[in-house]
């Protein structure tokens, strides 16, 4: 069945890989990013197909979203993927990440549910806050700590809100349903200050720098590949119902690896990875309110949709060294 496809951030990281994907399976895809951080040279293998059109834009704006809608002839679907995202922005500039992140959701869920599309939420399992008990599951409670010691939770508190406000609208008929990925890498991800740490650490080896770790770089993650990721937004809007037979309305599903990796054994990853290119690895500074561990069970996805994370840690950073060593 041919949809129609709003994708918002479809020019960042994750929305580009999804995009992609959507097309290949034959869906009309309108992409809406304001290129903060999304690029277009991440849709530069799909620009000229025939079935997308990208629309640069404000995600909170009402008239921006309806020219998705008017351009397409109608939406379906929505993946909302816009936000910013980057653990520097989250201190750094915690009222811009709360208003994007906040607001642009509302304003999307208001058009989804105007145009009675299915909406997929791309959430983050900083919804969870400073959740100790792992591993996390779907349904597992958020704590945030007071908000006076840190702004980290300025975009996993925003996320929680998100998803507050999509579960008040399955309520009243919207098909809505979330995904939390975990940690997501690939080739195409940021590596600067504001990006993720997998893409920075793979910067600091090309330009021959040494790996900053965190603390003491116990704590933990689950990392996972692009195309895992990739999948499981796929399969979250595209199933009609769970592959059990349940709704999959109001669900949310954990998109993860469940090998927990801490940090100073990814940089030492890393470094087995590249070689004889390998940097030193250096303990240094850090953010606070950074969380010690975070791992997800992701029962509810493998049940409901049929989704379980195959490309091992390993195997993700070896593909990924080798696609950049080889740009120029």
């Amino acid at each position: 069945m041919t949809r129609r496809v709003l994708v918002t951030g479809g020019a960042g990281f994750i929305g580009a890989g999804l995009v992609t994907r959507l097309l290949e399976e034959g869906h009309e895809v309108a992409v809406l990013d304001n290129f903060f951080r999304g690029k277009l040279e991440n849709l530069k293998e799909v620009a000229d197909h025939p079935s997308l059109t990208i629309v640069e834009g404000d995600v909170r704006e009402s008239e921006v979203l309806q020219s998705c809608h008017d351009a397409l002839g109608g939406v379906d679907l929505v993946h909302h993927l816009a936000a910013i995202n980057g653990t520097k922005w989250f201190h750094e500039a915690a009222m811009n990440v709360i208003d994007v992140n906040i607001n642009g959701t509302l304003a999307t869920l208001r058009k989804a549910a105007e145009w009675g599309a299915r909406f997929v939420l791309a959430s983050s399992p900083e919804a969870y806050g400073d959740a100790q008990r792992m591993p996390l599951k779907d349904t597992d409670d958020s704590f945030f700590p007071p908000a006076e010691r840190h702004q980290r939770f300025s975009y996993g508190a925003s996320k929680y809100l998100d998803e507050v406000a999509l579960q008040h609208l399955v309520g009243n008929g919207l098909d809505g349903r979330i995904v939390r990925p975990f940690n997501a890498y690939g080739v195409q991800m940021l590596g600067d200050a504001y990006g993720q740490v997998v893409g920075m650490m793979f910067n600091a080896v090309r330009n021959q720098q040494p790996i900053n770790v965190h603390g003491d770089g116990a704590q933990t993650r689950s990392f996972t590949h692009l195309d895992d990721i990739v999948e499981g937004f796929y399969l979250a809007g595209e199933l009609e119902h769970g592959i059990n037979g349940e709704s999959l309305s109001g669900s949310a599903f954990n998109l993860g690896s469940e090998e927990e990796v801490s940090m100073l054994d990814l940089a030492h990853c890393v470094n087995g990875v590249v070689g004889s290119q390998a940097v030193d690895i250096v303990l240094q500074g850090g953010y606070p309110g950074d969380s010690r561990r975070r791992l997800p069970s992701c029962e509810a996805a493998e049940q409901c949709l049929g989704w379980k994370c195959t490309v091992s840690l390993q195997d993700g950073l070896a593909g990924m060294w080798a696609t950049l060593k080889a740009q120029p």
